[in-house]
């Protein structure tokens, strides 16, 4: 199955509390974490929900 690997490119200063409660879920705690999760429709609304902070790669 496929898989993202995500990582955070902005800052979660300034931004609304469920986005930074949605950066926490995915386990991003600070720029330039990445993290590989399984490709499914709760994380890529999650990753829905962050998009403006974050970088998404599809990885096999």
């Amino acid at each position: 199955m496929a898989r993202l690997k995500v990582t955070q490119i902005k800052s979660k200063i300034s931004e609304k509390q469920n986005q930074r409660d949605t950066l926490r879920s995915l386990g991003l705690k600070r720029i330039n974490d990445s993290v590989v999760r399984e490709d499914n429709a709760q994380n890529r609304g999650y990753v829905r929900t962050v998009a403006h902070l974050v970088k998404v790669e599809e990885i096999d």
